[in-house]
């Protein structure tokens, strides 16, 4: 049995936190299913699954939902659906779209918790019917006798991974404890195995194909997973699939130079145009590095396709801030003091509309700049 695994398309979401760059996040999204489908008919997979959540949520347009059932009616392999939290079983959801009856009969929406029969054995699904819950999703999955690959597919949240509230929990041990030679998951967005106490993965996320947003580890890839029989360990092969990058340069400014280092640094990154770049910066600037900064601002914004340069740590030197006394007393004082307030992100009062921290030492640094400009 060789298949391919995947999950957490999120197909219809906003990116609204990247701006005007959100609508070609959206269009790549598309484009990456079908990439996974290449995939999947490059590798010789007899199937494909996909672990819940294709969807953002189920209030997508319709259109949406019209393209993505006629994207996989197109796939030669069958292709194995669950619901997500994302987008549940409910009424009114995307599953309920005429789409899915007259796409392929190869696409199969599984909306039961019962055994399936799959190209060399058998799938057990695990649809969401709820967007939250404290049930184990895989509760239902017994041990059975047999020489047929046993394989699952859930979408939830496996031990171990911080949360607030439960969330579909499934334990570390589903795989073993349902006896299936493999447990397909969907919900977290990094690919992650989970090797038993011998070293075998029978359980693992796919994580999303294409990265969603700043911060993820290990996500634009599905998985190739082969099994040569019952009981046999599960060959698992990482392949990337995701064409936007979405990166973090975190830097401490320490001294006179640091700025054009960050600069070189990000003069370097390939493919700018694939690329959204959160540059975030913390210590101390000195006033003949300001230049240095909006330079840094500048390449940032013209040559990516998403830039933002975050300066909400990034302080003016000197190391204390008694040149705020020094300022002329009256309305220059007090609005350095103000400035400082607003700088501090743990600053609980009121802000004027538009006064983040970001913005307020970016404001900081220039009157630190003009305040020393007028001392030369």
């Amino acid at each position: 049995m060789r298949f391919l695994h995947t999950a957490d398309w999120q197909i219809g979401m906003k990116a609204l936190h990247v701006g005007k760059a959100g609508e070609r996040v959206r269009e790549q999204r598309l484009k990456t299913v079908r990439t996974v489908i290449e995939r999947a008919e490059e590798a010789g997979v007899d199937f494909v699954l996909v672990a819940g959540d294709i969807f953002e949520n189920n209030g997508v347009d319709r259109l949406s939902v019209q393209k993505m059932a006629d994207i996989l009616a197109q796939a030669p392999m069958p292709v194995f659906i669950i619901p997500g939290n994302h987008d549940p079983l409910v009424p009114g959801c995307v599953w309920e779209h005429p789409a899915w009856n007259d796409s392929n009969r190869k696409v199969r929406i599984l909306t039961e918790n019962k055994p399936v029969p799959i190209p060399g054995g058998v799938l057990y699904p695990c649809p969401v019917r709820e967007k939250y819950s404290r049930k184990d999703p895989t509760a239902w999955i017994l041990p059975t006798e047999g020489k047929e690959i046993r394989i699952g597919m859930a979408h939830g949240t496996v031990e171990g991974i911080h949360q607030e509230e439960p969330d579909h929990p499934i334990p570390r041990n589903a795989a073993e404890r349902s006896g299936l030679d493999y447990l397909a998951l969907g919900h977290w967005h990094s690919t992650t195995m989970y090797p038993t106490a011998e070293g075998a993965v029978r359980m693992a996320y796919s994580g999303t194909p294409e990265p969603t947003r700043f911060g993820e580890r290990e996500s634009g890839n599905v998985l190739i997973v082969e099994i040569e029989g019952r009981g046999a360990i599960p060959r698992i092969e990482r392949v990337g699939t995701g064409a936007l990058e979405w990166e973090v340069i975190e830097f401490e400014v320490r001294g006179a130079g640091d700025p054009a280092a960050v600069r070189r640094k990000i003069e370097g990154i390939a493919n700018p145009s694939a690329v959204l770049l959160e540059v975030q910066l913390k210590g101390l600037i000195a006033p003949d590095d300001r230049a240095e900064l909006e330079r840094i601002r500048g390449i940032v914004s013209s040559r990516f396709l998403y830039g933002n340069v975050n300066v909400s740590r990034l302080r003016p030197s000197p190391e204390d801030d008694r040149w705020i006394e020094e300022l002329p007393p009256g309305i220059v004082r007090r609005a350095g003091e103000k400035l400082r307030q607003l700088a501090d992100p743990t600053f609980a009062g009121p802000r004027p509309e538009g006064g983040t921290p970001e913005v307020a030492s970016r404001a900081l640094i220039e009157l630190f700049a003009l305040r020393t400009e007028e001392r030369q």
